[in-house]
């Protein structure tokens, strides 16, 4: 039984701008044919084990014929499977859906368009240029720029199509900027026109090129401005300065590799989406249960809540799992009925606030050397203390209360363990450096990152990271970054994510160029 081929527009480059539907289609794929301008975080949304094949084109080089990708479509379902073909922007704007879909017909084969956010109007809305406005254009013409100069002349009527609308979209059209030029003053446009090139529009690479018809060609020659690019020509163009609003972000244009766990990583990549920049995950670990004696360790911990005195989460993670365990073990909070409960840092106060307890918080520096800092006064000997934290927490706190005099239980709630699949889209990145900060937030994030890249083949990791800012949540994770070799150069002033993307806006607004 042929299986089904989903044709998915995956949007201008933002991985964001990608319809529910067609993110529906590429979490159920069992194939997923991808070109050149789709974003590569979007193949980390692929279901387990979906395969992914490779067929971009570029100006001087295709992948693949495209009659080569109608045919493995076709063979690809006929195995049964289903397969999203997955193209930049929208597939029926200079997509060749068409193609694609009629050979899928001629077999027999089920097929779905999924339209996507096309970069004829979302690159410029993105650069500040509306391709309509009341004032100033009430018309717009999507136009192919990609053919060579022949084959536009054939394709286009220039006569009509220079003056049919306020607005002109080229779609990549940088290699015949000249010749676009010089035909639309020929047939009527004024030489001033003002023309917009956007390049890798909605990515961390996006730029703009502004000129005017009589001098666009000229300003793309000296700025070596390549393709990707979508070009627009009109009076549109000069709403830029007024709406431009991406660049203004404090993170546009920074791509910046996240390594957290994917389930601990959704408030980092989502600050650093809202403040402008793209972030590229690949996380390095992941949380999970313990197991066999340590499981067993954990749960004769928890067998005796009414005995401790103190209780103190040092993460976030502590209390997920703490309440997990409880969940479990069917027991409840009213154990530690007679303990004092403090927590290392807002997140995890806020963690257990809401589980309904107000835990005491931390002045200053949100380290587990505070805690000795704030209650080492009343910390008395004998008092039994629980530590619920991760297998991999540092030994100086329990050693601090023990050296006291103070019973200490240190409870393993949850495992770190080492993730993080081949990757070879983030090696081509560090290559070529368009990873421009990599963030830590614990020590095991960058053991973990490190080898992970040995592991991918990278023969001095700490090198390859060596043209990216390293930026580190707190002193104890720089430290373990210096210690492997990295150069840190962005640290958060407290230990939270919050602190964490500030200190990469700060880096970012000190490394702009002064106007």
């Amino acid at each position: 039984m042929a299986g089904k081929v989903y044709l998915v527009g995956a949007g201008p480059g933002d991985a964001r701008l990608i319809t529910l539907k067609g993110l529906d289609c590429l979490e159920k794929g069992d194939v997923i044919v991808y070109d050149r301008l789709a974003n590569p975080s979007l193949l980390k949304r692929t279901k387990p084990g979906a395969e992914k094949i490779y067929v971009g084109k570029r100006t001087d080089r295709h992948t693949m014929k495209q009659e080569h990708i109608n045919q493995l479509l076709v063979d690809l379902a006929l195995e049964g499977k289903t397969v999203v073909r997955l193209k930049g922007g929208d597939p029926t704007i200079f997509g060749r859906v068409g193609e694609e879909a009629e050979l899928l017909r001629k077999h027999g084969i089920p097929y779905e368009i999924v339209p996507g956010i096309t970069a004829a109007i979302s690159v410029p809305a993105y650069a500040g240029i509306p391709v309509t406005h009341r004032d100033m254009a009430s018309s717009v013409s999507i136009i192919t720029g990609h053919e060579s100069p022949d084959k536009l002349d054939q394709s286009i009527n220039w006569e009509k199509v220079t003056n049919a609308t306020g607005t002109l979209v080229f779609m990549m059209g940088v290699a015949n900027i000249g010749h676009i030029s010089r035909q639309l003053i020929h047939y009527g446009r004024p030489p001033e026109t003002p023309v917009a090139l956007i390049r890798w529009g909605t990515r961390a690479e996006q730029e703009t090129l502004i000129g005017t018809l009589a001098d666009i060609e000229r300003k793309v020659r000296e700025a070596d401005f390549k393709p990707p690019a979508v070009t627009v020509v009109g009076e549109v163009v000069s709403q830029r300065e007024q709406l431009k609003w991406a660049e203004s972000l404090p993170l546009f244009g920074k791509r910046i590799l996240v390594t957290r766990s994917r389930s601990q990583a959704s408030e980092l990549v989502r600050g650093i989406e809202e403040l402008g920049g793209e972030p590229y995950e690949f996380p390095v670990i992941d949380i999970v249960m313990p197991e066999g004696r340590e499981l067993a360790d954990t749960d004769e911990a928890l067998a005796q809540l009414e005995r401790y005195d103190w209780v103190f989460f040092t993460s976030v993670n502590g209390v997920e799992y703490f309440f997990s365990h409880l969940e479990r073990l069917g027991k409840d909070v009213r154990g530690l009925h007679k303990a004092r409960i403090a927590a290392v840092g807002p997140a995890t106060q806020a963690a257990l606030r809401q589980r309904g307890i107000a835990a005491e918080g931390l002045p200053g520096k949100f380290q587990a050397e505070g805690l000795m800092d704030t209650y080492g006064s009343e910390l008395q000997p004998g008092q039994h203390v629980l530590l619920p934290r991760g297998d991999l927490a540092r030994a100086w706190l329990p050693a601090a209360l023990r050296e006291r005099g103070l019973t200490v239980t240190d409870a393993v709630m949850y495992r770190t363990v080492p993730a993080g699949e081949a990757d070879d889209e983030l090696l081509k990145m560090l290559e070529k450096g368009r990873i421009h900060a990599v963030t830590f937030t614990s020590s095991s994030t960058v053991t973990n990152l490190l080898a992970a890249l040995s592991a991918m083949g990278v023969v001095d990791p700490a090198a390859a990271l060596r043209g990216t800012e390293i930026a580190c949540i707190g002193p104890v994770t720089a430290n373990t970054a210096k210690e492997a070799g990295l150069n840190v150069s962005i640290l958060a002033e407290e230990a939270t994510i919050d602190s964490l993307l500030q200190s990469l806006c700060a880096w970012k607004e000190r490394s702009a160029p002064a106007e």
